[in-house]
């Protein structure tokens, strides 16, 4: 590992963290499916771009998340907590419920 990974993540004085993120990885990624799988040890969380094409939605890998079972739960939290936010301020989401869902995926190289 050079010096400048070292840097990515300091302790401050007060216990928070800084992160550092290029300017390429603060524009995000879009994403409209997700997938969950796991091992004993992980879980891996795959995002995916999917658009409409001729014989049928196709889509694209867009990043893959893999993190320990007690990370996930605390990321599930986060998510549940936000959506009761959101839904609060805005009103309910509706599932559409005609978007691909995660069994439908099938992975191309």
């Amino acid at each position: 590992m050079d010096n400048e990974d070292n840097n990515d993540v300091v302790p401050s004085q007060d216990g928070h963290v800084q992160i550092s993120a290029s300017d390429e990885e603060l524009k995000g990624r879009y994403a409209n499916l997700m997938s969950v799988s796991h091992t004993p040890e992980e879980f891996v969380l795959d995002f995916f771009a999917v658009t409409p094409a001729g014989e049928g939605p196709r889509g694209h890998l867009v990043s893959r998340v893999i993190v320990s079972p007690s990370h996930y739960k605390r990321i599930v939290a986060a998510l549940a907590d936000n959506l009761r936010k959101y839904e609060e301020q805005f009103g309910e989401v509706d599932d559409p419920g005609d978007t691909p869902r995660p069994e439908d995926i099938g992975f191309v190289h």
